[in-house]
């Protein structure tokens, strides 16, 4: 079998505003191309259409469960992108049957956890199939000191070991539907199993051939 890529698709990519296809229509191509040499996992996030939802909801475990239905129906949108009718997988062991008979599997939540997204969901997926790199796509150009979208001066960190990531992650209070780079479950399994981890701007295809093809780019890797 090909060396496996787990990739976390942000939802705020999926679904800024409204849907949007034009972005998809060159994700899509940018993952068929990739195809042809790995293996490829797309965990979906919910991002802005879970939050809308989540706004009148108190209920942490509530919040909970619209942010898992949400991102199954963003995965069901990118499975279709590329004619996947299986259904959306549930657990790790579905993720890692159907990557073993299909080239691109898409997934959201797997299902109720404490303290867990879909980001979190990702990387133990990439744990448990031993995958060669987990990549966090998001709305940014990687991991920075402070909120770049809210702050000019803020600085790019290139490179970050677990441990320090870590650090930074603790910092931050865990809610349901929260919008970071990476998570605080996502940070704790790829530290405990050491998978190399990168962050990188999910709209900047030039950038994203760029790391695959081993070039300059811009970017935070976690290793």
């Amino acid at each position: 079998m090909k060396e496996v890529i787990v990739f976390s698709l942000g939802g705020s990519l999926i679904v800024p505003d409204k849907v949007d296809h034009n972005y998809l229509s060159k994700f899509k191509n940018f993952i068929k191309t990739l195809s042809k040499k790995y293996n490829i996992v797309i965990v979906t996030g919910g991002g802005k259409t879970a939050r809308e939802y989540m706004k009148e909801v108190k209920d942490e475990k509530v919040k909970s469960l619209i942010g898992i239905m949400t991102t199954k129906l963003n995965a069901r949108l990118i499975s279709g992108l590329f004619n996947i009718t299986k259904a959306i997988p549930d657990t790790l062991k579905e993720v890692k049957n159907q990557i073993e008979e299909n080239n691109i599997v898409v997934t959201g939540a797997l299902g109720l956890q404490p303290h867990m997204t879909s980001d979190g969901n990702a990387a133990e997926i990439a744990e448990y199939i031993k995958a060669k790199i987990f990549i966090n796509l998001t709305n940014v150009n990687g991991l920075y000191d402070k909120d770049p979208r809210k702050y000019k001066d803020a600085k790019l960190i290139s490179y970050v070991d677990y441990g320090s990531f870590i650090d930074i992650i603790k910092k931050i209070k865990y809610e349901a539907g929260q919008h970071f780079v990476l998570d605080q479950a996502a940070a704790e399994i790829i530290t405990r199993s050491k998978i190399e981890t990168a962050i990188l701007n999910g709209k900047d295809f030039n950038n994203l051939n760029r790391f695959f093809d081993k070039k300059e780019f811009i970017g935070t890797i976690i290793s």
